[in-house]
């Protein structure tokens, strides 16, 4: 145990990591040794940033705070927090359950906790506040709002965390133009409803305006856009997508589901019709575009029939990226409230599964039409004898990545052109040319 590090350990998604890159800063300003998702922790203060959005990140979240709570009993830590979307939700409750937590913080007052601290030596703040240290420097996550004004069925995030807001656009790009400073030349754009930016403060959608902008940054190399709503999509963002050739040519865009009936019971807004010509819109108007996507099996009421719809469209639709998960039930939310969750659990197990089927087939049909081609990569890390790096089409720690031999001599956060020579059903195998 060192005095005077704290370590953050991080459960969730992006934009947990951001909340916990800024409390980062504010411990260095203090004096404090911090670090983020550290591959051993050695602090004797422990921060936990919880997730709180489905039924297994809840657990896995209850799990780490046991954990780190009887490190704490064994004297192995002398101090532990909490922070994020699990404590803004079920802060009571934690309280009275897990006790050994010295103060539990939600998702909006976690600066109070560097506060709380004193000081105990001089800042050793970087020149921005979201450098991390112990992330690549070469991308970074950029959260340009909090918050959702959807109302999905099956969705607790807006009790969570409670309306859309938007960061200004200027404020978003000072902090890009600080980061290229910094070395930073990857940007992953993400929001809980990125089409909907702007609407709170300007009265329109700017997700457009402020992707183009962020393009003309010099040193801006790749942009990347994460959590696109399918109802109202912003057709201006694919002009920009065009036109600009370090935006990403790749979309996330969570469906859910195709059934015009489970959608309506969703309160997705949208139908099987407007989704499928949604996706052929996309595609004829960015060519090569990669599309991922998140899909939903076992929602109240989903028939066999409507399941097999949804398996139908996976292989019309033949995403490059999919992922899925099976219905979770929420507390307050309108399907806990309204419907009964009456799919059982060992059938959404075996949807789930034949769905993940179909699509490790499609990928590796697709990763296998890349070989012989090449592209520009970036270098994230060494890993035993490979170099693993990237191609524009895939976002970092979730999508396939491109394996190459460590005799190439190359440098993390360089890019290279690389010739595919070999695939797998989720990776590529390549050399630079």
């Amino acid at each position: 145990m060192k005095q005077g590090r704290i370590d953050i350990v991080t459960l969730g998604c992006s934009k947990n990591l951001v909340d916990s890159e800024r409390l980062q800063r504010l411990f260095w300003k203090k004096g404090y040794e911090c670090h983020i998702d550290a591959t051993e922790v050695e602090g004797d203060t422990v921060v936990i940033n919880t997730c709180g959005f489905i039924g297994d990140a809840k657990e896995e979240s209850v799990n780490t705070i046991l954990e780190f709570a009887e490190a704490k009993e064994q004297g192995e830590i002398d101090r532990l927090y909490v922070m994020g979307c699990l404590s803004q939700r079920y802060l009571k409750e934690l309280q009275t359950e897990i006790p050994e937590v010295d103060r539990y913080y939600g998702k909006f007052d976690w600066n109070q906790l560097a506060e709380a601290l004193p000081t105990v030596g001089e800042d050793q703040t970087l020149k921005h506040d979201r450098y991390g240290k112990d992330k690549p420097r070469h991308y970074r996550y950029i959260k340009i709002s909090e918050g959702c004004d959807r109302h999905c069925a099956y969705c607790a995030i807006p009790l969570i965390t409670g309306k859309h807001v938007s960061r200004p656009i200027e404020e978003i790009l000072d902090e890009v133009r600080e980061l290229v400073s910094e070395g930073t030349k990857e940007f992953q754009i993400i929001a809980q409803e990125l089409t909907y930016y702007g609407i709170d403060l300007y009265g329109k959608r700017r997700i457009a305006d402020l992707i183009r902008q962020m393009a003309d940054i010099e040193g801006v190399e790749w942009i990347r856009l994460h959590y696109a709503y399918p109802n109202q999509f912003p057709m201006e963002l694919l002009e920009v997508m065009r036109e600009k050739g370090n935006v990403c040519k790749y979309m996330d865009i969570a469906l859910q589901h195709i059934s015009t009936s489970v959608l309506t019971r969703m309160c997705r807004n949208t139908t099987k019709e407007e989704t499928m010509n949604l996706i052929t819109r996309l595609r004829q108007e960015v060519p090569g575009i990669t599309l991922r996507t998140t899909l939903m099996v076992g929602f109240p009421g989903e028939t066999d029939e409507e399941f097999d719809e949804l398996v139908e469209f996976v292989k019309w639709a033949r995403f490059e990226r999919m992922g899925a998960f099976a219905y979770s039930e929420e507390e307050g939310t309108y399907s806990a409230e309204h419907y009964k969750d009456d799919v059982p659990e060992e059938v959404k197990q075996q949807r789930l599964d034949k769905l993940m089927r179909v699509q490790q087939r499609i990928s590796a049909e697709l990763m296998a039409e890349k070989i012989g081609k090449t592209f520009k990569v970036i270098i994230d890390r060494q890993e035993g004898d490979w170099y693993v790096g990237r191609t524009e089409y895939s976002s970092p720690e979730v999508d396939p990545e491109v394996l190459i031999p460590i005799d190439e001599d190359l440098e993390i956060g360089q890019f290279y052109e690389v010739e595919i020579t070999g695939s797998e059903e989720f990776d590529l195998y390549g050399s630079k040319k």
